[in-house]
């Protein structure tokens, strides 16, 4: 079971490398969600930055149609160590795909997973969306 943490640490809207672009067609989005075991704000927010950070939109010409994301899961371990990655939902643009995937491959090492932590390993989804722009 997935845990949507508070909206201020999932939702946050990734910079565009053209506003054109975006007040044209959309504007990207990232959300991350965390399994249920894990109940720690701050370690989601500071996992989400880390991704957000390494995040290399593609151009226009990889960028998926509107409303189509690229879902990556992640294992950590508890010394934050990424485990694995998959996609498990494509966008429909490889461009997109791989550029989320490799977001989430340089984000890696996470911090260590906080001593509230019970489980040996820690599922993430992080959701890379074209979605329409605000307003």
């Amino acid at each position: 079971m997935l845990r949507i943490p508070t909206p201020a640490a999932v939702v946050l809207t990734l910079a565009l490398a053209s506003g054109a672009l975006a007040a044209a067609n959309g504007s990207p989005q990232l959300q991350t969600y965390f399994q249920g075991s894990l109940d720690s704000p701050t370690y989601q927010q500071q996992t989400f930055q880390r991704v957000a950070k390494a995040w290399k939109q593609p151009g226009p010409k990889g960028t998926p149609a509107l409303g189509k994301k690229t879902i990556v899961q992640a294992i950590l371990d508890k010394d934050g160590k990424l485990l694995s990655t998959a996609i498990l939902t494509e966008s429909g643009s490889k461009a997109w795909d791989a550029a989320a995937l490799a977001a989430v491959k340089k984000a890696a090492p996470f911090p260590p997973l906080p001593k509230s932590a019970t489980a040996p390993t820690l599922e993430a989804h992080f959701h890379f969306a074209w979605v329409s722009p605000p307003g």
